[in-house]
């Protein structure tokens, strides 16, 4: 697959340094348990989907904010390392960077607390001196652990010049009608497109259900994540299930992430759809095999023999 004229993947998005408790089971209110073990890893939507979409080939930029502090300097290390360009990436003097608090039990499961720090603090005015870059980019991925204005006005700036837009809808909140319009690829998981669609969410049929709903709403295109179901495509013209990967899961943390950063992947390399989708289920799946959220992050290396070998062809 040649890159000569690849366009890049642009993340407009948080970075969260994660920390990680292993248990054996998630406590009950005001209970103490024992746990397994503890790591800290960087990590944030905005962060997993770049390096994500930087291991699997393409050319990435990264815009966001961190604070000026350690945590910000090993973000920025651990980004450079991975030829992420970080070089509209902001430094605040007065917010910490963003962290996660995680708590993961022996299945897998988790229960995420989010500290946003610095990643509210990027304006949309902020968003306007890189409009230039937005214009260049081949794809757009925002998600929601930024201030909202800013995830609009990136979606205004990036829909007035044509370039596809993901909305990765994470965390859950409302959304205005004329952000609707603005999407491209909008990929919640089940949850998510629960608290948009208000339809429960629990198997294929609920999710064309939901699906609808949300293309009533302007978006061009559902990808809703389903977990070890796959995913399922909606847009005007079709709506079809693509089958997931199964695997034993370890660390679910970064799994929808890494399934955005592959789909950006995908739409600057112009691979059809359910091909991208197909493979971006493969990322997710390899994903959850490994501890931690950039730490697990699969390489295309990984990805290719995964799809081949898989019981699903």
């Amino acid at each position: 697959m040649g890159q000569t004229q690849t366009k890049s993947v642009l993340v407009i998005g948080s970075f969260m340094m994660d920390l990680v408790a292993l248990t054996p089971r998630i406590p009950e209110d005001g209970e103490t348990v024992i746990g397994t073990s503890f790591g800290r890893f960087p990590g944030g939507k905005g962060a997993n989907q770049a390096v994500t979409a930087a291991r699997l080939g393409a050319p990435v930029t990264m815009v966001g904010k961190l604070g000026a502090d350690d945590f910000g300097d090993e973000f920025l290390h651990t980004l450079n390392a991975e030829s992420i360009n970080t070089s509209y990436i902001l430094r605040d003097q007065l917010h910490p960077t963003g962290v996660g608090s995680i708590y993961i039990d022996e299945h897998g499961n988790n229960r995420i607390i989010v500290i946003p720090g610095s990643n509210l603090q990027f304006t949309p005015q902020e968003v306007d001196n890189v409009k230039e870059v937005i214009r260049e980019a081949g794809v757009l991925i925002l998600q929601l652990e930024m201030n909202i204005l800013t995830v609009k006005r990136a979606a205004e700036l990036a829909h007035g010049f044509n370039v596809p837009v993901i909305l990765n809808p994470a965390p859950a909140q409302e959304l205005d009608d004329e952000l609707y319009k603005k999407i491209t690829y909008l990929t919640p998981n089940q949850k998510e497109a629960q608290f948009l669609s208000g339809i429960e969410v629990h198997d294929q049929n609920s999710a064309q259900k939901a699906a609808e709903i949300l293309l009533d709403k302007g978006v061009q295109n559902i990808i809703l994540t389903l977990a070890d179901q796959g995913a399922l495509i909606a847009n005007k013209h079709k709506m079809i299930h693509i089958p997931g990967f199964p695997v034993e899961p370890i660390d679910t943390v970064g799994a929808g992430d890494s399934f955005n950063g592959a789909l950006a992947f995908g739409i600057v390399h112009a691979m059809d759809l359910e091909e991208t989708v197909e493979m971006a289920n493969a990322v997710g799946a390899l994903t959850v095999t490994k501890k931690g959220a950039i730490p697990s992050l699969p390489y295309y290396k990984d990805v290719q023999p995964f799809v081949i070998d898989s019981p699903l062809k």
